[in-house]
């Protein structure tokens, strides 16, 4: 049953998208939001202020601000588990003890740091990552956006037990001068721990003395990783109540800290720690999380879009559309409310995308024409990350700028109508001055933000994931039991190419 605001936004009547600019020629210093070093613009999308009003009212219904309260306090916001969810206090801001021992941890991974650059640890020139999910997906993409030609150690992260993956990896490694970084939560996650022993065979079997001795554990378990036979000393802790695909910021951020330097990594900490106050202070109706997750919840609820494209219109953030990935389908893909109950409504979209230029010659076809209403996010900066002919920077830009005016305008031709365009597309551009660490960091707070503030609005718990559990149960009473009770397809499956059944 929706509720009395849900009810009012859904009899709202949809405007033609370019008939919203033309009635509102002041549109823009309402939809336009600038914070720190980024811009937000939500001018091309179908939110009006009728909409912006109901939507504020189902803030208050679902105690928005209660909850965001809630999270900065350290309060078990993650109900299912009982845990609070604290990558806030990473970046200084929240519960004051929890801050004080993020600190410690960040002190701890500074003076590891301070000594493999010292080469307490003998000659370093390559860093081997470990880790799944979201313990490798905030870490590649800080190192491949911030990187470039200024990473003061190779750096290869690896999460797929897929052993090409390893392989690939350390083909152009020396064992001798390689550093393995094991980035696991839990210290037991399957792949990480299978793929981090074969490492370590690498290293034997090319004649390392004291493999392990070359080895740091990026942990909320650190005696599992003493147990593995890491010593306490190469142990980077960081709190239980950060989850992986919120922990770039922890120890988990180890890999970015030693190659971008420790300036870099502190910077981007900064710059998450600026969207954090930003979230936490500002009105609900100059908040740019909660706004973004207004055109979610329309989009998605009342207008039935079942996906949400992304396009980083700059190499740098390549990696951005993998990374929330994670971050929107794992925290709110989810079926029932924090109470148990089912929910009212369909809750995450499909968040998929890629890179322009190449995306505009391989998927926009069906953003333009296609038959499926997919709202767009274009994610831009003003500078360029390259040193060539600006003519390159240009074109980017303008072709970004010209998708988005294209998705709203549209073109009609009564004469052929293969090439008319319906136009009407949402879009969303958010312009960043440059892909910097402090960007960066506000960038993708502001995304973990958003992803909170649209699970508010829908009264779900986005911090707990047991969805990945039930096929790794699976796979694992495979291994220890063999094939059985399976339905005949997955049994002829296992017996074609793993020899059982």
């Amino acid at each position: 049953m929706p509720s009395p605001a849900q009810a009012a936004i859904a009899r709202l009547p949809q405007a033609d998208l370019k008939s919203i600019f033309t009635a509102d020629p002041d549109r823009l210093s309402r939809f336009v939001l600038t914070q720190g070093p980024i811009r937000f613009d939500w001018s091309k999308t179908h939110l009006t202020d009728d909409l912006m009003d109901a939507f504020l009212t189902l803030a208050q219904e679902r105690d928005f601000t209660g909850w965001r309260e809630a999270l900065f306090a350290g309060k078990p916001v993650n109900n299912s588990e009982g845990r609070a969810a604290e990558h806030p206090a990473e970046r200084g801001q929240g519960n004051a003890d929890s801050v004080a021992r993020a600190r410690m941890f960040h002190a701890r991974m500074r003076a590891l740091i301070d000594a493999i650059e010292a080469e307490a640890l003998g000659p370093i020139r390559h860093i081997l990552h470990i880790g799944i999910g979201g313990s490798a997906l905030g870490p590649d993409l800080i190192v491949d956006a911030l990187g470039g030609d200024g990473l003061r150690y190779d750096v290869a992260i690896v999460s797929n037990v897929d052993g090409t993956a390893l392989e690939r990896a350390i083909s152009s490694f020396d064992p001798h001068t390689t550093l393995i970084a094991i980035a696991s939560k839990t210290f037991t996650t399957t792949e990480t721990m299978l793929n981090a022993a074969s490492a370590i065979n690498w290293m034997v079997e090319a004649g390392v003395d004291d493999p392990y001795g070359r080895v740091v554990a990026l942990t909320a378990s650190p005696d599992k990783a003493i147990e593995w036979g890491v010593d306490e000393t190469r142990i980077l802790p960081f709190s239980e109540s950060v989850g992986g695909r919120y922990s770039l910021w922890s120890s988990i951020g180890f890999p970015a800290a030693l190659a971008l330097g420790w300036d870099a990594f502190e910077s981007l900490l900064e710059g998450a720690a600026a969207m954090d106050r930003h979230f936490r202070l500002s009105a609900p109706h100059e908040n740019a999380p909660l706004i973004a997750a207004f055109a979610d919840q329309y989009y998605t609820r009342v207008m039935g879009c079942q996906t949400r494209a992304l396009f980083a219109y700059d190499e740098r953030l390549r990696l951005l559309p993998s990374y929330l990935q994670q971050l929107e389908m794992e925290s709110n893909g989810k079926s029932v409310t924090r109470e148990g109950d089912p929910v009212d409504g369909p809750t995450a979209p499909i968040t998929w995308g890629g890179v322009g230029t190449d995306a505009q010659h391989a998927v926009f076809q069906l953003l333009h024409q296609g038959t499926i209403l997919t709202p767009v996010e274009f994610v831009a900066s003003i500078e360029p990350g390259h040193a060539l002919d600006p003519a390159h920077h240009r074109a980017l830009l303008v072709n970004c700028f010209a998708q988005g005016a294209a998705l709203m305008r549209g073109r009609d031709n009564p004469d052929d109508p293969a090439r008319a365009y319906p136009g009407n597309r949402p879009s969303t551009t958010i312009l960043m001055e440059d892909v910097t660490p402090e960007a960066l960091g506000a960038l993708i707070a502001f995304y973990e933000h958003r992803t909170f503030a649209n699970a508010v609005l829908m009264g779900i718990n986005p911090f707990d994931q047991f969805g990945v559990e039930l096929g790794k149960e699976i796979a694992k009473s495979i291994e220890a039991d063999g094939p059985k009770g399976f339905d005949p397809s997955t049994m002829a499956l296992i017996g074609i190419a793993l020899g059982g059944g």
